[in-house]
């Protein structure tokens, strides 16, 4: 029997791991043992190098959004710079809309 792993993110690290899935306890990070963030089985990490694109993910995963696989295929659109982070945040603000789902919106 094969167990399912799905992706766990550090954000200080700028780490992510593979874990078998399981809602029941708190992940910790085996670098720095921080809580980790759930991600979700279709995530995949920026670079680690890549500061802005760590800090558009930081803001995702703290609205509460992960990346689950669907059934036709990825998680469906995310913003990946601080741009549009930062374009979808103020749409949000302006028309009282939740953050979580202006951040999930590809037009504004």
């Amino acid at each position: 029997m094969s167990h399912v792993k799905t992706s766990y993110v550090c954000l200080p690290c700028r780490a992510s791991y593979k874990q078998p899935y399981g809602p029941e306890r708190e992940r910790r990070c085996p670098r720095c043992a921080g809580v980790m963030f759930y991600a979700g089985s279709a995530f995949q990490p920026p670079r680690r190098r890549d500061r802005q694109a760590w800090r558009a993910l930081s803001v995702v995963l703290n609205a509460g959004i992960a990346f689950p696989r669907s059934c036709c295929g990825g998680p469906g659109w995310r913003p990946r710079s601080l741009s549009e982070v930062k374009e979808r945040t103020t749409y949000a603000r302006r028309t009282g809309e939740p953050l979580a789902r202006a951040l999930l919106r590809r037009e504004i």
